[in-house]
């Protein structure tokens, strides 16, 4: 009766162990999206005030248009671009950046969507503080 009882637990036991074991979507999210930006990270900053590099800091870029940031030497192309930065926009940019604004100076793109969402959720909540 013992191994009846023991056995009858047994899935119960398991479905908790793997729940616990399991992150969520939530907890991996923001991993995703930093692992995402370290090849970023080479031209960009995100810190409020933070230096340009061979990208423009993207603090504040939600919002910003395109282009516009005192001191740093954007393309013509970036410039002339007419965009204003937000999640469709960047998703857009980040696919294929030379395909977005021809002539732009970043040849670095990221076709995989789902590293693009994470990326850009990273981008948002980095960039606003």
């Amino acid at each position: 009766m013992r191994q009846l009882v023991w056995l009858a637990a047994l899935p119960g036991a398991i479905a908790v162990m793997l729940a616990v074991q399991a992150p969520s979507t939530a907890q991996t999210a923001p991993a995703a999206g930093a692992q995402a930006f370290a090849a970023c990270r080479a031209c960009h900053t995100l810190n409020k005030g933070g230096r340009n590099g061979v990208g423009p800091n993207l603090n504040g870029v939600f919002g910003r248009q395109a282009g516009s940031i005192a001191g740093f030497n954007y393309s013509p192309a970036m410039k002339a671009s007419g965009l204003k930065w937000d999640d469709k926009t960047l998703n857009e940019f980040i696919a294929a950046p030379m395909k977005k604004v021809p002539g732009t100076r970043m040849p670095i793109g990221v076709a995989d969507p789902a590293k693009r969402a994470a990326l850009i959720a990273y981008l948002k909540a980095e960039t606003a503080k």
